[in-house]
């Protein structure tokens, strides 16, 4: 069985008051998983401008998320495989992103609660965690 890709919506439950959500995040965390630069990148973009934190708080968050998972760099190949999903599925051009990284990656699910439950792209499942 692969590992899911998660999205950074996940990872940030991480710092959830709601309890259920965070304990959630932390399970999916603890199984391990595949993300991407740019789930790196909007995590550290919504802890600086949303949530405020110090770069020591955000330092230790990210040695744990990249200890726990797999990162996939942003290539070219990543680039051109979100234009293709995003003109043939209509989705922001980030979640496009998103989506070919984890096609990439071989990911059979993507772990994701902002877009679509049960959506399919090529050979990967959007699946929402929280539901």
């Amino acid at each position: 069985m692969s590992l899911a890709f998660i999205d950074s919506n996940i990872i940030l439950y991480l710092l959830s008051g709601d309890p259920a959500k965070a304990d959630r995040a932390e399970a999916i965390l603890g199984e391990g998983g595949i993300i991407s630069v740019q789930v790196l990148n909007e995590v550290v973009s919504v802890c600086l401008r949303k949530l405020k934190m110090t770069w020591d708080e955000i330092d230790c968050l990210l040695l744990a998320v990249k200890a726990a998972c797999d990162v996939v760099p942003l290539t070219v190949e990543s680039h051109e495989k979100a234009v293709e999903i995003f003109r043939r599925y209509k989705i922001s051009f980030h979640d496009a992103h998103i989506c070919a990284s984890a096609v990439l990656s071989g990911a059979g699910i993507l772990l994701s609660e902002d877009m679509q439950d049960g959506m399919h792209i090529d050979e990967m499942t959007i699946r929402n965690p929280f539901r």
